[in-house]
């Protein structure tokens, strides 16, 4: 096998996960957990306790 040919299928297999990545984080159904993790670091309480 080339070396040319191992440097493309990585390239291409890169891509695939990047896309899926991007899929998986603009998918409607995760939107609900987003949104609540983005809060927490504006929450009041952290371990029960005040800042």
């Amino acid at each position: 096998m080339d070396i040319n040919i191992l440097r493309a299928a990585v390239t291409v297999f890169s891509l695939l996960v990047f896309l899926c990545i991007v899929a998986w984080a603009y998918a409607g159904r995760n939107k609900s957990s987003f949104d609540s993790q983005a809060m927490l670091p504006l929450e009041d309480e952290v371990n029960g306790r005040a800042q």
